[in-house]
């Protein structure tokens, strides 16, 4: 039904004897307008999880945004999509912490 009406919407605007059609900017604004509502319903939460060790997972459904090791130079990354991973030149004992987010509606 919402596609007939989006339909008669274009098929006005391109009417015969129109000057030119303004299906382009019609979608632009109507792609906009999408946008926008869905935007407005989307929030970002995002919690720390510590850990000791080496290595922190984040929760089901959250992915690791950033890291923080608790000794003075150590490095960081992440791995496999969902842990952070501290690491030093020298082994010693270190903690972790992961910021994770996830989206939701």
């Amino acid at each position: 039904m919402r596609v007939a009406v989006l339909l008669a919407v274009i098929a006005m605007f391109c009417a015969a004897g129109a000057q030119k059609c303004a299906l382009d900017d019609l979608m632009s604004s109507l792609n906009k307008s999408v946008a926008s509502a869905v935007l407005e319903k989307v929030t970002l939460s995002c919690i720390d999880v510590p850990g000791s060790g080496f290595d922190v997972e984040c929760p089901k459904g959250y992915k690791p945004t950033g890291c923080s090791c608790t000794n003075a130079g150590c490095y960081w990354d992440i791995r496999n999509d969902q842990t952070c991973h501290c690491f030093l030149v020298t082994m010693n004992r270190i903690g972790v912490i992961a910021r994770c987010c996830k989206f939701a509606m």
